[in-house]
């Protein structure tokens, strides 16, 4: 299966190694067929601490690094 990647923005780098990415999809509503903006936080590891808040980023879906962190950063999204 592959894994997922997703693109998003820095919104938090103070734990060690961690950072959390928040990250915005649109879709269409099956019945009101009006877009909407959905948007979820992802907490990602971050192995050299290179991420600040407001960095685009990618990340990809991993084995799990602790409860909450199953992402880590690919790299610098454009």
């Amino acid at each position: 299966m592959p894994k997922k990647i997703l693109n998003g923005i820095v919104v938090s780098d103070k734990p060690n190694k961690t950072i959390t990415v928040i990250v915005e999809r649109k879709f269409q509503h099956p019945k009101l067929k009006k877009i909407i903006k959905a948007k979820k936080k992802y907490s990602v590891h971050d192995e050299k601490n290179q991420f600040k808040n407001g960095d685009k980023v990618s990340i990809r879906e991993s084995k799990p690094f602790s409860k909450t962190k199953k992402f880590e950063v690919i790299g610098e999204y454009k």
